[in-house]
């Protein structure tokens, strides 16, 4: 198992991408031009970033839970 990092802008990759694959198939895409070998420490990196966690972090909410049931003006 190789590690490679993206180092051209693709369709449907972000630029500095790191992944990890077969020894033959990182041989074709380095030899592509695309692409780069990388250290394995850069992949632990990248995949412990996750752009899940940072949406729902920027994103605030000021919603108030409400109380189920009756309210009080009903009777």
């Amino acid at each position: 198992m190789k590690c490679i990092k993206l180092i051209k802008q693709t369709k449907g990759r972000e630029l500095g991408e790191v992944m990890r694959t077969t020894d033959h198939d990182a041989g074709i895409r380095v030899k592509g031009g695309n692409w780069a070998y990388a250290p394995k420490s850069d992949w632990k990196e990248y995949r412990g970033k996750t752009k899940k966690t940072d949406q729902v972090n920027d994103q605030v909410t000021d919603q108030v839970p409400t109380k189920r049931g009756k309210r009080s003006d009903e009777k």
